[in-house]
């Protein structure tokens, strides 16, 4: 949320203060999910983990673009997506696993 709040009042450039809008917004329904997982009747530890390891690695990548570091840093982020799918998948699948 700092990094939201620095996009907010802190950045002149356009597109790094959208890129760290984009990375807080997704950190933080991310970091929601996460606890979810960990918080249900059956928690799964894999889905919690698979949205902190997103988080690191697509937010990061991103707040990293719009502060400047090299463009390579970018390969990050589709993993960091992946890590996001795989967190809900998990989640999904655990959440269908409940019993009634």
């Amino acid at each position: 949320m700092a990094f939201g709040a620095f996009a907010a009042h802190g950045m002149a450039d356009p597109v790094a203060k959208t890129l760290i809008q984009t990375g807080a917004s997704y950190q933080l329904v991310h970091a929601l999910a996460a606890l979810l997982a960990l918080f249900m009747p059956v928690p799964t530890r894999k889905a919690a983990g698979a949205f902190l390891i997103g988080a690191v690695l697509f937010s990061g990548s991103v707040y990293g673009l719009a502060l400047g570091a090299p463009r390579m840093i970018g390969v990050a982020t589709p993993l960091g997506g992946l890590s996001f799918l795989a967190g809900w998948a998990l989640l999904a699948w655990t959440a269908r696993r409940q019993p009634d």
